[in-house]
């Protein structure tokens, strides 16, 4: 059997004993029980964003990249035009994503160190006419970096665009406004802030905008219509479900609101972000991001500047101390990240700085004098 490790990712991440039990469970597609799993669950994602009246929960099995590729290739008809907002990979990933389907695409990309401002925004959309649809990621997790989501919905709505939100890494633990943000699609997976496992992701989708999607969907699987409707029809998924992993996703929800919803969460991940960010200066690492462009979601830090720092060597040893930290993903500079979200406390960051510590002793890296200060 395998050996549990701590996870210091942005996801899939450590999750409770009771998450996983709830998998332990054999049920069938169409059974009473699991419809009424499922239909919670859409209820529940609404009460969560405080959007019942207004939206509706689609539930799509995949990836939370199939998620996002659902929305793309499903929102956007023939002759709209999107707008992708890029300063990372993931906001990379959907430019490519409408590309692949034939969409007319314009990317305005800025540094990966830097975040939108509706100025930004503003100006692309004068310089470029006829876009219909804008599309942003919340928390780009190649560097962990909040964009203003509600700066770029209000300049987004005041062109008429319909606007799209990965929040793939900050639902469940960043508080979004979903009307001062004017967001129309909004996506996140189950495996995130949640606290659930992977299997499937879920939008949430204003019924208006929804509702003028049917027959516009340029894949079989991926249509976001066809599967809210099928949905409301008769509550069971067109497609084999994910039972076991939306069982543990159920279970997630309940201990969400046990714990207090998104002001709890967002609590606890601040103080793991805290000692992380303590422990870190001490042991000489340094952010890539300005101190006051940092989420408490995942940061990224930069190498040690030292020959007998390499990151494989750094990995390996706290792995085999049942540490798991993160590869960077950025494309101008050697970084890694460590993720504070999912089933961690601040004891487990003290626990992974000490390790960190003797990771690195053991591997005869200096730890330079003023940082230990």
């Amino acid at each position: 059997m395998h050996t549990s490790k701590r996870l210091f990712t942005p996801g899939p991440l450590n999750t409770t004993e009771t998450v996983k039990a709830a998998m332990l469970c054999d049920m069938g597609s169409r059974d009473p029980e699991f419809l009424r799993v499922v239909r919670e669950i859409r209820e529940q994602l609404l009460e969560i964003a405080g959007v019942a009246d207004t939206f509706e929960a689609v539930l799509m099995q995949g990836s939370g990249t199939y998620v996002v590729e659902s929305v793309i290739s499903s929102a956007i008809p023939r002759n709209g035009k999107l707008l992708a907002l890029v300063n990372g990979a993931y906001g990379r990933r959907i430019a490519q994503i409408a590309k692949i389907h034939g969409i007319d695409t314009v990317v305005l990309e800025l540094p990966e160190n830097r975040k939108f401002t509706s100025a930004d925004v503003k100006q692309k959309l004068a310089e470029t006419p006829g876009v219909t649809h804008v599309a942003v990621v919340h928390c780009e997790t190649t560097t962990g970096i909040l964009n203003a989501i509600e700066e770029i919905g209000q300049v987004a709505a005041d062109a008429g665009a319909v606007y799209f939100v990965d929040a793939m890494s900050s639902f469940g633990a960043v508080d979004i406004d979903f009307a001062a943000a004017k967001i129309d699609f909004l996506v996140s997976s189950a495996n995130k802030c949640i606290e659930g496992v992977p299997g499937f992701g879920f939008v949430l989708a204003r019924r208006a905008r929804l509702l003028e999607l049917k027959g516009r969907a340029r894949t079989l699987s991926m249509d976001l219509y066809a599967q809210w409707a099928g949905a409301v029809s008769d509550g069971q998924f067109r497609f084999t479900p994910p039972i076991q992993t939306l069982l543990a996703f159920h279970q997630a929800l309940k201990e969400f609101k046990a714990e207090g919803g998104v002001a709890s969460r967002s609590e606890r991940y601040r103080s793991n972000h805290e000692v992380l960010m303590h422990g870190m200066r001490g042991l000489g690492f340094q952010t890539y991001l300005k101190p006051d462009d940092v989420s408490y979601i995942i940061t990224t830090f930069r190498y040690l500047d030292d020959p007998k720092f390499t990151y494989e060597a750094f990995y390996e040893r706290l792995s085999d101390r049942g540490f798991i930290i993160y590869a960077g993903k950025l494309t101008d500079e050697p970084c890694f990240r460590i993720g504070t979200i999912g089933q961690l406390y601040p004891k487990d960051m003290e626990a992974l700085m000490e390790n960190m510590r003797i990771v690195l002793e053991e591997m005869s890296v200096v730890i330079p004098s003023e940082a230990m200060r």
